[in-house]
Formats: C-alpha cells, structure tokens, sequence
C-alpha cells in the first residue's frame, strides 16, 4: 500500500531556498509547508515529519526539536556547518549540490524502515589507535552475523585496506564513486565492495597514484547506499576538517578514543568541540604505570566509558603487514569488540 505523503515544514524567508526546496520535495513525493520565520512555524514544527530550516534562520523556538536537515548555498563555505552546530541540525544540504541526496534523503523519511546504525570512530589525538578500532569492531560485528561495512573516511590516511589485507582485492574505492549523481542502487553497491574478515569496506586506494575525489553530494549518497544495504556502517572519520564537516554529521553515534595520558585526554576535548551534537561515548586505549585513570578521562570528558582497549604486541607490525585481523581474533580483541558493539554470546 502506498505510504502517506511526509510532511516537511521549511522554515525559512530566503527566496532562493524556498525555491529549490518546492522543487526538490515535489521530486521526493513528499508534501511541504514553508513559514518565512520561526513565529510562524511554532504551530506546525512539531508535527511535521521532517523539519528544513535555511541558513536565514538563526535560533530556533524554545523546546522544540532540533531541525532535520540545514539548507544553505555554497557560497557560504564553512559557516554553515558551524550554524548547523549551533542549532543541533541532523544534517547539511548546501544547494544546488546537495539536491539529489536531499530528495533521496526525504523520500526515504517515510520509510518505515530507517537503514542500518552508522557509528563513527574518531581519534582524540594522532596514534590513538581510531583505524585499528574500527577494523577489529567491523571484523567482530562480521563474527556475530551483523552486516557491516567499513568506511574509509580519511583520504590522508593512506589508504585503510592497506591494515585490513596484505591481499588486493577487487571491488570499488572511493574514486569510483567521483562521478556519482542522484542515489546509489543499495544493492549493487553492496556487491560491489570488497569483503575481508567477513565484512565489506570501502577505502581511500592506498597507492600513491593522484586520485579523483567525490564531491560532498557523492559522498552522502554513499552513506545512505550503505545505510539502506548494511545493517551497521562503521565510519574512521579521520581526524582532518574535511571529515568531521561532513562524515561525521552522517552518523547516528561516534566513538572517540583517546590514549590513557593527560595530553590525549586534553586533545580529545578539543575534537568533541567539532563533534556534531549527537550520542558519543568513550573508549580508552592503553594502561600503565604512567596511565591516567580510564573512567577519570571519561568523567572529565563528560562521555560514558564503552571500553578500555588493551596494549596489544604485535599491532604496529600488524598494520604495516596488513594483518590486523589476525590480531584481532585473539581472545582479548574480542571481548574488548564485543563490549564496545554490546554485542552478547561467545566471540568465535
């Protein structure tokens, strides 16, 4: 049976916006309301299934929800991600670039089914250790049944299946997505990523090649292909500006993992300032006689503390020889792994 038609409100005076989004949700089906202020849209705001709200807008109405998604142009550069902090938007739409995710993005609002989890990992600091933590929950998440993918979010990162295989396997990466347009068929791009250790991944080439770089609405296309065909999206967001301005704004939960040393701690309260406003929790790496207390740092941090990952020997090698899933069958990884993920039962 043919789903009811979402109700979007647009909350917004700019012309321009109020343009492109009449097209946009007349291409997504859905059936919009626009108010040029925030007194205007008090009534409607929270009976609306999905609230845009412009670049125009500057503080929203007291108690409400937070809006769905930002709409902004693309000349206003970097301030509308910081705009989009300040309000607690879910998600930024600079247009016209964005339109196509944007129409994908509301039609699938009405969905009964919202996709798969994306959890992103973040290093507080540099060597905390974000890429080996994402590769050992995605492989772990494999062994419970899940189906995960792994994301390269890092293009400066010298490519992540580089640690996760010494083999090459074929499959797409990121540069094969540069000329994406409009949404991805969820499952042709599932079949189209490699799998190791029982998962698929999706990295920067780690070659030295010049590469060809995805555009911001090719980007978001991914991630929703991936949320539509994965049951849970693990992201190593990076720790560049590049990354945390858009990846990071893609996931419904983040990781940040910081070294048990006063220095760490300190840099990873500066990365949560750049964090979008969502749910984050702590995992602390490493323990020793000259370690600061895990559950300290998180309470300092103001996160949960999900996990204190051991020193394991063997891990710098591992990554340089492309076996880090063999490290992260031992026993140790995996109940850290399962702890992390909630995950319940014995980890093969």
């Amino acid at each position: 049976m043919p789903r009811d038609a979402v109700g979007i409100l647009l909350v917004s005076g700019d012309p321009y916006l109020q343009e492109e989004a009449k097209r946009i949700v007349a291409a997504a089906g859905g059936s919009l309301r626009t108010a040029v202020d925030v007194m205007e849209a008090v009534h409607g705001w929270d009976n609306a299934d999905v609230v845009l709200v412009g670049s125009d807008i500057r503080e929203l109405p007291p108690r409400r929800r937070a809006p769905t998604v930002l709409l902004g142009k693309a000349s206003e550069g970097d301030g509308l991600w910081r705009l989009a902090a300040s309000l607690g938007a879910e998600r930024v739409a600079v247009l016209p670039e964005a339109a196509g995710w944007l129409a994908e993005h509301l039609s699938m609002s009405g969905s009964p089914d919202p996709g798969g989890t994306v959890m992103g990992i973040i290093g507080g600091s540099g060597g905390a250790g974000a890429t080996t933590t994402a590769i050992w929950l995605a492989q772990a998440a494999a062994g419970h049944g899940i189906s995960t993918v792994l994301i390269d979010g890092d293009r400066w990162g010298g490519g992540l299946e580089l640690a996760v295989t010494a083999d090459e396997i074929p499959g797409l990466r990121w540069p094969d997505f540069a000329e994406t347009r409009g949404s991805i068929d969820p499952s042709q791009f599932r079949d189209s990523l490699p799998v190791a250790g029982g998962f698929a991944y999706l990295s920067w080439p780690g070659t030295r090649e010049p590469v060809h770089i995805p555009a911001a609405g090719a980007v978001a296309a991914v991630v929703d292909a991936a949320r539509r065909s994965f049951e849970l999206i693990l992201v190593d967001i990076g720790r560049s500006g590049e990354g945390l301005g858009t990846l990071a704004w893609d996931c419904d939960r983040i990781l940040v993992l910081t070294k048990a040393h006063l220095k760490s701690a300190v840099a990873a309260a500066r990365v949560l300032n750049e964090l979008p406003p969502i749910d984050a929790g702590l995992v602390v790496r490493g323990s020793g006689a000259t370690s600061v207390d895990a559950p300290m740092i998180a309470e300092s941090l103001g996160l949960p503390l999900l996990g204190v990952l051991p020193e394991i020997r063997g891990v710098a090698a591992g990554t340089e020889l492309g076996r880090l899933l063999e490290i992260g069958r031992r026993k140790s990884v995996s109940r850290f792994a399962g702890s992390v993920l909630e995950l319940t039962g014995d980890v093969q």
